[in-house]
């Protein structure tokens, strides 16, 4: 499993949440909601110090995106790629095996 984020979506991250280098953000599976990997639950991040049980990771400009592995069921051995949708000034979640 990997973890892929686009440029655009790096970029908001920096610019709506204030990361910078040293900083982490942490996705995980919350109930309610819906994705095209699990019914009822959807995919959410916060931004989180430090991992408790880091399983998969990815590092850019400093900055570490991370899945722990309590939540790693959520994504059924998809590979999550986050990127910037600018016309709906939000986040996408996509979602391959």
């Amino acid at each position: 499993m990997k973890i892929n984020i686009s440029d655009q979506a790096l970029q908001w991250f920096k610019d709506e949440v204030g990361l910078s280098e040293g900083g982490k953000i942490k996705f995980y599976s919350q109930i309610y909601g819906c994705s095209p990997v699990q019914e009822n639950y959807s995919l959410a991040f916060t931004v989180d110090n430090e991992p408790v049980d880091l399983e998969v990771y990815t590092e850019i400009d400093g900055i570490t995106f991370y899945i722990e592995g309590s939540d790693v069921w959520f994504f059924n051995g998809h590979d999550l790629h986050v990127d910037y949708n600018e016309k709906k000034d939000e986040l996408e979640y996509r979602y391959t095996k």
